[in-house]
């Protein structure tokens, strides 16, 4: 099966497991543009990893929730991509849950630095129109 229909296929089950669009999956992944086996390191050295670029300060939760040590975590988060996707997914509806709202998610999954967060949302979101993924209004 070619990657990108993996990709889908991993997308479409996060999507469904968290109960998030896909849409908005499908722009964060087009937003940070990683890729599996990706580990970018960070200005505050931490490091984003793979296609959903999760950041490593989720790894000690990870690893306490799957059971693992953090290195486990960390090449499951890095290396396999639909634990990477299913990861992404988790989080944004968590931050959906907290803040009531999934453009405030949107901002969270980056950063919860304001300036920082509101520049990724519109990043997500203008990605999301250019790929038809989003109602315009008229």
């Amino acid at each position: 099966m070619a990657a990108s229909k993996i990709l889908a296929a991993c997308l479409m089950l996060a999507s469904q497991t968290y109960s998030v669009p896909p849409a908005v999956l499908v722009g964060i992944y087009k937003a940070e543009g990683g890729a599996v086996g990706q580990e970018v390191k960070n200005t505050n050295g931490s490091y984003d990893l793979g296609p959903m670029q999760i950041n490593t300060i989720w790894l000690p939760e990870l690893a306490d929730k799957w059971g693992v040590n953090q290195k486990t975590a960390h090449k499951w988060v890095r290396d396999d991509a639909c634990t990477n996707i299913g990861v992404a997914a988790w989080i944004l509806k968590g931050h959906i849950n907290e803040t009531g709202s999934l453009s405030q998610a949107i901002a969270h999954y980056h950063s919860r630095t304001k300036h920082h967060g509101i520049r990724y949302q519109k990043k997500v979101l203008s990605i999301l129109k250019e790929n038809g993924l989003t109602k315009t209004s008229r």
